[in-house]
Order: structure tokens, then C-alpha cells, then sequence
């Protein structure tokens, strides 16, 4: 699965008081019908021959048969995101949908048409005599955007992605990771003299290589800062000494031939094949790497993976790239779809995520994959983060990335870009109001 390209309101008072009623168990029409099993339509964003989706399916399944409901599913695939609106407008919603947190952001909350899902997170999973809420860390949740009225629940995740470097751990050159910025620059020397490359990078993947720059931005300057630039629609933020300090940190990386050569003229996964075959120490990127190039692997590669490393600042924060459930304002059944994400969240069930997909949880207690436990130890034991602070779309397509590129590329000076960033920004934000 690919890094997330979109980005990031509520519920009628009228669905409240029917959720309220369904999460106590209440009476009324809705709950009758609950008694009897009742019916949801659901739609996914796997196709039925996925990983996740047979994981899914089975958990549907067993759902049907204890509870008496019936579940339509439609395998939509990655095109749900462009039906999703057109439905909604129709009043033919789903009533579950599920996706990366920034497409339903996007589509849903962005919009109005999110549910708040604070019933789920107040119900019992099944059998657990746990809350969800108590299973699903409430920092994963907080870090989503807001809808007007401030509520973040309105998505359920299941998937957790991150963004680390991944790296061999049977490596011997690689026996212990850097814990600071000064440790990895150091690190990489002694690779260099060894005529090694210390970091591969496609060219052409410039989200994924503004992840360096992003948690540089949040390292030297503090959480928030891409936030922080964003809303300041003066440009002025762009101006801050410390943002200057962190594209000097990107500049000087290039400059001192770090990436593995050729990366200017690649594309896409090319360069994660080189770091795949031992051609590169380290490669930044998603938590979807592994499982994306696990038949280039070197034999005998173990992958692990570490934190960009902390500078001056101290800043430990990782991102998260959630992955979950939404239900539309306007969906006909939201209760028993209520009823079957918390069912879903049974470790019995999520369990599958880790052990058939190959993807992390967010239920602490799910081991991951054997070759992301380290990047799930890391969300478990720091703060989280939205990457890029959740900013996204045309501001970072038509704004931030030419001028980005031109400094990974080693075609600008660290004042080349924030200068012509600036400009990107002012034009934007004079186009946006």
C-alpha cells in the first residue's frame, strides 16, 4: 500500500440519540430490529482477493452467523474513493466504508458527512470486557483532524501504518542505530569511506523524500511546525531560523553524496529494489516497504527498522498513517455497522492483520509482523504524529514539492528553496483566501 496523496465535519442531533440508544442497548424500532440481526451495506477498499480482505470476509462470516445480521459487502478497490461523494449525493450512502485517514478526511469529514463514532469507542469489544476505546490508544485518535466542532472520532482504525527508516539488521556495518541527527551523519561517513551508499531514494517519489525534511522540521523546531507554515498564510513562518537549519540539514545530506547514485534520474520502486538487494543501508519510507519488496530481499536480509533521528530539539514524535473505519452521516444502518467494527476489533479477529496481511494494528497487544516490530515498538512507545501535519493536496503538489525536488535533487541552495517555497505558498494562499 502507498503513502496517502490526499487530505484532511457531523452527526444530525437526531443520530446521536439513535446511536446513544443503540451503544446502552436502548429500545425503540432501531433496537428491535437490532434484536432480529438487521442488515448493513459495507464497502471496501480491497479488492476480495487481498490480504486484508480475506481477513475481513472471515470475520464478516462469523459475524453473520452469531449475530443473525446481514452484511452486503461490495470489494470496491482503490476506485471507492471516487464513489463514495457521487453516493452520498444520491443518498445511496454505504453505511461502512473504510480507507486511509486522509481519503475519508477528504471526502467525509471535510464535507460534513462523518459520523461521530464516539458510541463505537464507548461500546464493549465482544467478549473482552474491554471498551474500544481501551483497546485502540486514545494518541492515534487525537492526532486526526478535526471536524468543525472539534471531534477526531470518526474513524475506527484497524491498519497502522508509519514512516521509518527500514534497514538489515543482519548487517553488521548496521549493528547499532543512530539515536541522534550528529550519530547518522557520523554513521554514514564510515559507510561512504567504505564506498557504500548509506541511503537509497527514487527520484520520482518526492512525498516519500519530504518525510526527511518534514520530521527534520518537527526535530529542530518543534510538533506542529509544517502545521504551523501552513496556516500562516503571511509566508512569514518560512522565515523562521530554525526551518532554514533543517533544509541546511537536507542540503548538506545531498551535497555529501549520501544517496545511493543515480537517484536523481530514478523512478519509482527502482531504488527501493537497490536497498532491497543491499545496495543502500537505509530507506525511508512506509511501513507497507517490507511486505512491497519482500521478493528482492537479499537472502539472510532482516528487516528493521528506527526513528529519523532526534536533533538539538529532542523531539521523538512518528507518524501515523492510519487506516479504518467510517460511517456516513446519511447511512441507513449505521447500529449494526456500529456493532461489527467493534466485533472486528476482537483480538481474535484483528489478529489476521498481522498475521495474514502483514500489516501493524493498533491493539498493542497484536503482535506485529515479525519484520515490523520494531517500527511497532517505536509507536508504541512515542508520541504520534500526522505526517506533514496532515497537509496535503494542491498546496503541496503545486506549492512545496517543485521547490522540495530541486533541493533533493542538488539543483538549489537550502535559501534556494525556502525562498522559492515562500513563493509557492503566497501564491497558493492568494489563489485560496
Amino acid at each position: 500500500m502507498r503513502a496517502p496523496q490526499g487530505t484532511a465535519r457531523f452527526l444530525a442531533a437526531a443520530v446521536v440519540a439513535t446511536l446513544a440508544l443503540t451503544a446502552c442497548g436502548g429500545s425503540g424500532d432501531q433496537g428491535s430490529a437490532e434484536e432480529k440481526g438487521g442488515q448493513f451495506t459495507y464497502w471496501s477498499m480491497w479488492k476480495e482477493n487481498e490480504p486484508q480482505a480475506k481477513v475481513i470476509k472471515a470475520a464478516i462470516d462469523k459475524f453473520q452467523a452469531e449475530t443473525g445480521t446481514k452484511v452486503t459487502v461490495e470489494w470496491q478497490g482503490r476506485d471507492i474513493r471516487t464513489k463514495i461523494g457521487p453516493a452520498i449525493a444520491a443518498n445511496k450512502a454505504p453505511d461502512l466504508v473504510e480507507n486511509g485517514f486522509d481519503v475519508i478526511s477528504s471526502l467525509l469529514v471535510s464535507t460534513g458527512q462523518a459520523a461521530d463514532l464516539t458510541p463505537v469507542y464507548d461500546s464493549e469489544v465482544p467478549g473482552e470486557g474491554k471498551k474500544v476505546s481501551e483497546v485502540i490508544p486514545a494518541k492515534y485518535v487525537d492526532a486526526m483532524p478535526k471536524d468543525p466542532e472539534g471531534v477526531t472520532r470518526w474513524i475506527v482504525p484497524y491498519v497502522l501504518n508509519s514512516a521509518t527508516y527500514h534497514y538489515n539488521k543482519a548487517d553488521a556495518d548496521l549493528a547499532t542505530t543512530p539515536a541522534t541527527w550528529d550519530e547518522f551523519v557520523k554513521l554514514c561517513d564510515t559507510l561512504k569511506a567504505e564506498d557504500k551508499a548509506c541511503v537509497a531514494s527514487d527520484g520520482d517519489n518526492t512525498w516519500t523524500n519530504f518525510l526527511l525534511l518534514d520530521y527534520l522540521l518537527v526535530r529542530d523546531n518543534g510538533a506542529g511546525t509544517m502545521g504551523k507554515i501552513f496556516n500562516d498564510k503571511s509566508g512569514a513562518a518560512w522565515d523562521q531560523p530554525g526551518v532554514l537549519e533543517s533544509a541546511k540539514r537536507v542540503e548538506q545530506f545531498v551535497k555529501a553524496g549520501y544517496i545511493l547514485q543515480g537517484y536523481d534520474a530514478s523512478k519509482y520502486p527502482a531504488q527501493q529494489t537497490n536497498w532491497a538487494t543491499g545496495k543502500a543501508a537505509f530507506h525511508l519510507d512506509g511501513t507497507w516497504v517490507p511486505s512491497e519488496a519482500q521478493k528482492n530481499l537479499a537472502g539472510g536480509f532482516k528487516v528493521g527498522q528506527f526513528a529519523v533521528p532526534a536533533t538539538k530539539g529532542g523531539n521523538t514524535e512518528i507518524d501515523i498513517i492510519p487506516l479504518g473505519f467510517a460511517i456516513p452521516k446519511k447511512a441507513k444502518n449505521p447500529g449494526p455497522a456500529q456493532k461489527f467494527i467493534a466485533y472486528f476489533l476482537k483480538k481474535d479477529n484483528i489478529s489476521g492483520i498481522s498475521t495474514e496481511a502483514k500489516n501493524i494494528t493498533p491493539r498493542a497487544d497484536v503482535p506485529a509482523p515479525e519484520e515490523l516490530l520494531d517500527a511497532q515498538k517505536l509507536l508504541n512507545d512515542s508520541p504520534s504524529r500526522l505526517p506533514i501535519d496532515g497537509v496535503s493536496g494542491d498546496y503541496l503538489d503545486k506549492a512545496i514539492f517543485p521547490a522540495f525536488s530541486e533541493l533533493w535533487l542538488g539543483k538549489a541552495t537550502a535559501e534556494q528553496f525556502i525562498a522559492k517555497a515562500k513563493e509557492g505558498h503566497l501564491a497558493y494562499w492568494k489563489a485560496n483566501g
